[in-house]
């Protein structure tokens, strides 16, 4: 069973940092692809970035392109997300996922998750 736990997320003003962390445990495959997704109550949960297992294929949503990076370190069996120059729409509970077969932002295509961390951006 695969289980992810994330955490790194706090409360910052507008145009602050914060860099989040997803710990991996239990058995993944090399194929796995990687995921950060965020969801505001009300609202469906959306793709933020996706990253494939040798991270040599890395998507992001337009709304963050330039100010989030995504990385995996292996050794660590570690997601992280770094986010720059935050926004008040960044606020949002962010999530972790991996088990999807391509590097997609497509929620559906995720087999894990994590329970979440919240980040809120206040301006």
């Amino acid at each position: 069973q695969v289980q992810l736990e994330e955490s790194g997320g706090g409360s910052v003003q507008t145009g602050g940092s914060l860099r989040l962390s997803c710990e991996v445990s239990g058995n993944t495959y090399a194929s796995y692809r990687w995921g950060w997704f965020r969801q505001v109550p009300g609202k469906e949960r959306e793709g933020v970035a996706s990253i494939n297992a040798f991270s040599t294929t890395i998507s992001y949503a337009d709304s963050v392109k330039g100010r989030f990076t995504i990385s995996r370190d292996s050794a660590k069996r570690t997601l992280y997300l770094q986010m720059n120059n935050l926004k008040p729409e960044d606020t949002a509970m962010y999530y972790c996922a991996t088990g999807s077969s391509e590097v997609t932002l497509w929620v559906g295509a995720y087999k894990y998750w994590g329970q979440g961390t919240q980040v809120t951006v206040s301006s």
